[in-house]
């Protein structure tokens, strides 16, 4: 995953310094730095994962950077809530990995206040001939790794639910980054 994709992703979100924001499957931490810039030292961040072996690396970048407001926890996402309401939730290369990501979704816009802002940034298939070319090592290197299934389409799910959806696509479609805002009310 290129870093100048993270970096945008993270700018997609919104965020403002102060502001409280939890990424869904931190995996190793490589999206908390740009988290951690975006918010400040004033902001919180928050990180959940299922796998204790990537959460112990992330936790590894926070104690090195001396980051005293970054919070990591091994947890389900779905089962997994935020000590406060949060401004903004990132799925950062996870939601296609969760057998539940429809529920890991749902408890993230619980999760959210009124106007907070959603995003989830992953990788598809590209579009037209490369994509059907590509699907059965694609299938194959899914199953024998934890990158998620390819039939899912986040945007489908993501769309329904908030204000202002937006979805880019980057590298000849190959990656994405979908965002919107948590409705008032």
């Amino acid at each position: 995953m290129p870093t100048a994709f993270r970096r945008t992703a993270v700018a997609r979100i919104g965020l403002r310094p102060g502001d409280r924001v939890l990424e869904i499957g931190c995996g190793t931490g490589r999206n908390l730095p740009f988290l951690r810039d975006a918010v400040g030292a004033a902001g919180r961040v928050y990180g959940v994962d299922f796998s204790s072996g990537m959460l112990a690396r992330a936790g590894e970048l926070v104690r090195r950077n001396d980051w005293s407001n970054v919070e990591l926890t091994q947890a389900d996402a779905a089962d997994y809530r935020a000590p406060e309401p949060l401004d903004a939730v990132m799925f950062g290369l996870s939601y296609n990995t969760m057998p539940h990501h429809r529920a890991v979704l749902a408890r993230a816009l619980d999760m959210l206040r009124p106007g907070g802002s959603l995003v989830i940034m992953d990788a598809k298939l590209p579009p037209g001939i490369g994509g059907k070319l590509v699907l059965p090592f694609s299938i194959w290197l899914m199953k024998h790794t934890v990158l998620g299934n390819p039939h899912i389409r986040p945007w489908e799910h993501l769309a329904p639910l908030v204000d202002g959806f937006e979805m880019e696509e980057f590298l000849f479609g190959s990656y994405y980054v979908c965002r919107g805002t948590k409705r008032a009310g």
